[in-house]
């Protein structure tokens, strides 16, 4: 049977996207690794991965008003291009600056260097806002939550080939190689995209007195938001699940290269994200089901008892199964959510809805990222070395900075499963699910 053009078309999209994650995501691991080795900062990490946080929560909004006022195919080759920019002037100032000024942490070099890096790869984040959109665009309501599924598996893919690709580029070349491998794939993914041929709504001009056009128009926005019962409840869902979220976005790193070489954290990363692949792969074979708000209460549950356990103890075998874990349960609670609102938000809002949810959601990960970075050099890492947590469990936890790091994720963990059992028994919970369950809005 032959594939109908847009489905064709949304295959064509999810390539090109694949190949732009793996080069963003390339990036984000490698700056990350690299500013590890070079400076020993548990401190630098975390503080690069709140800057990042709050530059994709400040830009997310933005992004979401430019893919409703434009056509979607056309702000991704953008994203492409931005990206292409930010990588040449950061390879510009890498090669022009003495390598020793990057050692120091407290050296401005350093820190321009990560923003230009960071905001290359922020200008790919309009692709996460823009793919979804196209999906309700594209295909059919009854078969989005599969859909949705593959872009799981295509952030799979990236992941699987990145922390591999990244840790040796950073082992072999440094940054320098990195980054001319960026700008490589930065080029042929914008050239792809540019021939990709879509059949997509033209952008909305909406009512006769909207006088929003072109703008973010938050307002208007937080109107659709509140018209659909429990839709911000699940909103401030994801922002508290962001904000436990942060302590790993900003400690993981440190905690795996204090076990292990950066080949080898990268090659297990490698391993560990091919569950990404499998769940997008089962996902797209069977779907969520008929209540993917529940889907997603559930998997937020197993993922976050693994986490308050996958570091007990310092297990290069326990902290991969743990990995594995969350990273195949990632994708089901991210299709659920996705699939939740593209039914029941109207789809020339969907880009300002999704935007306004990236940017609520990410914006609580910088406020712990900030915080536990400081919070786990300055006291966790001595309570768990010679202080008093050292003393009480550290016969069987373990001393030293590891052990440090590794108590913030269990304490994590265990305020994300009673965070859920909350939220599974709430009443926003049901009204949204009986929201989703209505007719999909025209």
């Amino acid at each position: 049977m032959t594939t109908p053009a847009p489905i064709r078309a949304f295959h064509w999209i999810l390539a090109n996207n694949a190949a732009a994650n793996i080069t963003n995501y390339t990036v984000w691991f490698a700056l990350t690794f690299w500013v590890f080795l070079e400076t020993r900062s548990v401190f630098a990490t975390g503080m690069i991965a709140g800057v990042f946080l709050v530059l994709t929560a400040a830009c997310a909004i933005w992004f979401g008003s430019l893919v409703d006022h434009h056509r979607k195919t056309r702000v991704m080759l953008a994203s492409s291009v931005g990206s292409l920019g930010f990588y040449a002037a950061s390879l510009i100032l890498l090669v022009l600056t003495p390598a020793a000024e990057f050692r120091d942490v407290s050296g401005p070099m350093l820190w321009v260097l990560i923003g230009l890096v960071m905001l290359g790869v922020i200008a790919g984040n309009i692709r996460s806002i823009a793919l979804p959109t196209l999906v309700t665009a594209l295909i059919p309501e009854d078969r989005r939550d599969r859909a949705n599924g593959l872009v799981g598996m295509v952030t799979g893919i990236g992941f699987l080939t990145t922390s591999v690709i990244s840790g040796l580029l950073v082992a072999w070349t440094g940054m320098l190689g990195t980054l001319i491998a960026a700008l490589a794939m930065s080029l042929l993914v914008g050239v792809h995209m540019a021939t990709i041929k879509v059949d997509e709504p033209a952008p909305s001009h909406e009512s006769h007195d909207d006088t929003t056009r072109g703008k973010i128009d938050i307002r208007g926005t937080l109107k659709v938001i509140g018209a659909v019962p429990g839709l911000f409840a699940l909103i401030l869902f994801a922002t508290f699940n962001n904000f436990l979220g942060g302590v790993f976005m900003a400690l993981m790193d440190a905690y795996g290269l204090s076990l292990m070489a950066v080949q080898a954290w990268g090659l297990m990363w490698g391993g560990v994200s091919v569950a990404f692949i499998l769940a997008g792969i089962v996902i797209a074979k069977t779907g969520l089901g008929p209540k993917p708000l529940r889907t997603l209460m559930i998997v937020n549950l197993i993922m976050w008892a693994v986490a308050s356990v996958f570091t007990i103890q310092p297990s290069i075998w326990l902290l991969g199964a743990g990995c594995f874990c969350w990273m195949f349960l990632g994708p089901w609670a991210e299709a659920a959510e996705q699939t939740t609102l593209q039914k029941v938000v109207p789809f020339e809002r969907q880009g300002r809805v999704f935007g306004f949810a990236q940017s609520v959601e990410q914006a609580a990960s910088p406020l712990t990222a900030f915080l536990i970075g400081p919070l786990t050099q300055f006291v966790v890492i001595p309570f768990m070395t010679d202080g008093a947590g050292a003393r009480a469990i550290g016969g069987w936890f373990g001393t030293g900075a590891d052990r440090g790091i590794a108590l913030v994720f269990t304490i994590a963990g265990l305020a994300g499963v009673l965070l859920t059992i909350a939220a599974f028994n709430s009443r926003p919970y049901r009204r949204l699910s009986a929201a989703y369950a209505e007719p999909e809005v025209a």
